[in-house]
This record gives C-alpha cells, structure tokens and sequence, in this order.
C-alpha cells in the first residue's frame, strides 16, 4: 500500500511539471487557449509568491516557507505510515505532498510557479485566477489530510481507551 501512495505523489509531480514545460513551450505569454468546450482555459501565468499571488517580491521569503512546510508535511506523511495512520491521511497527504514538491521544485528552479488554467466565470476577480493542477491536489489533499486527522484521532482515542480498560482489568485481577 506504501508503494500506491509514493506513486501517486510521483505521478503528481512528474505529470504536473510535464504540463508546466508543455505550457512554457507552447502557450506564449498573453494568450488564451478555450478547451473542453470552453469550460476551461488555459493561460500561462508565472506567479512569484503564493496563492493568489501573495508574498510577491518576497522570493526568498516564499521559498523558505514551501521548503519547510513541504519538509513538515513529508514527516508527517512519513509518520502516517506507521500501522496507526489511516488510508484516508495518507491519500491526503499524498495529494498534498505530490502537488507541494511540484511547486517547491518550480520556485528553486525558476523562482516562480507556473500556473496554466483559469475558469471561464462571470465573477470578474475569480475569472483572472490562475491555477495549475498542483494547486488542485494541494487544496484537495488539504482536506483529506484534516478528515484523515479528526478520524485518526477517533482510532487513537478509541486505541488508548480499550488499553486503559485492559490495564484496569489486570489490576482487579491482582
């Protein structure tokens, strides 16, 4: 099962940067492209700060923090392995871990992240938005990964009270 979730985190990451080179090659700057019957578009942006373009200017600053939270989320992806983690958690943090390495790995290269797809909206401030699909799986493993915790709390909790039980009865035995 470890294999399944360090593949997907690969395939994230290799499969978002294949986009991103095939965007840097393909899609010159300024330039709309409708797909999937205009539901979506593609627009090649280069975004220097976080989402939503916050932190721009602050490269180094912006660089530092992926690099450590990517290190954080990565221990706790490790720890999640253990036969107390859940499938749910790992899946998350999966998702979150493939997209985060994509994003780390275009800030040290390139200083930037490249972004690709927008939505077609009405709503002017969300229309201008640009994501690339790291960005997605980041979000997404997001909210996995904090459904994953409040259930490993419950397994946890549930864990330490059956062994409390078993304690309590080894001492009414003695």
């Amino acid at each position: 099962m470890i294999n399944f979730f360090v593949s997907l985190i690969t395939a994230i990451f290799m499969g978002d940067n294949y986009v991103k080179e095939r965007m840097e090659r393909q899609l010159p700057p300024g330039e709309t492209r409708e797909i999937l019957g205009g539901r979506l578009l593609l627009r090649r942006h280069h975004n220097p700060g976080v989402m939503l373009g916050i932190g721009k200017g602050q490269g180094t600053v912006v660089t530092t923090l992926s690099l450590l939270l990517t290190a954080f989320s990565t221990l706790v992806f490790v720890l999640s392995l253990s036969i107390y983690g859940s499938n749910l958690l790992r899946a998350g943090l999966s998702l979150l871990l493939g997209g985060a390495f994509s994003n780390t790995y275009d800030r040290l290269k390139q200083q930037y992240v490249t972004d690709y797809v927008s939505f077609p909206v009405k709503w002017a401030p969300f229309r201008r938005l640009v994501f690339n699909f790291s960005d997605f799986c980041i979000i997404t493993g997001a909210m996995l990964s904090a459904l994953g915790l409040k259930h490993q709390g419950r397994k946890l909790r549930k864990l330490m009270r059956k062994r409390s039980k078993k304690a309590e009865a080894e001492k009414v035995r003695r």
